[in-house]
């Protein structure tokens, strides 16, 4: 077996580092923003090695900066993405009229900070809480990458009788589309309410985790997300994420 290392497209390599999005990659190659040892790299498709130094121009760092990352706390009835099956996208919450008189970020909103604003993770339509949408790669792969770890912490207000075992099983054991779930963190909050943290979302986890179980959810608030909490943001407001807080 040959030990040559392999090449791979520089806009996954990009990715790879933390550096951007891919598609951000391949924005700032065709705008010729991204050396390569060096040297300047526009063309898309190019393939590097793992042991290439890749360095992004100040202007792609510059607009980089200029991308901000939205925080809404999410009303029953609106969707995370697009809009599907006449349900309405969280995004349209996002107008100066519901901006949180709370927000402290300092920054002046302003119609492009509506384009490429993307949800980096779900919240299902039937939950509600804390729901990030971001024109940020760098932010979007840290929150749903393979590879994150960073802990989602949910109020699940349930129905039916949860066994000692059953508990044990929530914090680890159960299965889901045939993959074996992480170690989650599952206690009491009262006598109707469960707390979740998870670090992996896949679809509906915490409500068809609770009916392998024997109880149904009949409430989810998610209040937090790594480092950033849904604090005292009102329903159905949003803020930006202040250049101070990071996920």
């Amino acid at each position: 077996m040959s030990d040559v290392p392999e090449s791979v497209r520089l806009s996954k390599r990009m990715a790879e580092l933390g550096l951007c999005s891919r598609r951000e990659a391949d924005e700032y190659i065709e705008q010729g923003w991204v050396t390569v040892d060096g040297i300047v790299v526009d063309v898309l498709g190019s393939r590097v090695l793992p042991h290439q130094k890749i360095v992004l121009d100040k202007r792609a760092e510059a607009a980089q900066t200029q991308r901000v990352t939205i925080l809404i706390n999410k009303p029953i009835g609106y969707v995370s993405g697009q809009a599907e099956q006449g349900f309405k996208p969280a995004s349209l919450l996002v107008r100066p009229e519901n901006r949180y008189v709370g927000d402290r970020s300092g920054i002046e909103f302003t119609r492009r900070h509506l384009n490429g604003l993307a949800p980096a993770g779900r919240l299902d339509i039937d939950s509600t809480g804390l729901l990030v949408l971001t024109q940020d790669g760098r932010v979007a792969k840290a929150l749903i990458g393979d590879d994150s770890k960073i802990e989602k912490e949910y109020l699940v207000r349930v129905e039916g009788t949860l066994s000692d075992e059953g508990l044990k099983l929530l914090n680890h054991g159960l299965s889901l589309d045939g993959k074996v779930l992480r170690p989650a963190k599952v206690s009491w909050q009262n006598e109707d309410q469960l707390r979740f943290v998870l670090r992996e979302g896949k679809k509906r986890q915490i409500r068809r985790m609770c009916e392998l179980v024997g109880i149904k959810v009949i409430g989810l608030k998610r209040i937090r997300i790594g480092r950033v909490p849904l604090s005292d943001l009102p329903m159905g407001q949003w803020r930006f994420l202040g250049p101070h807080e990071k996920f």
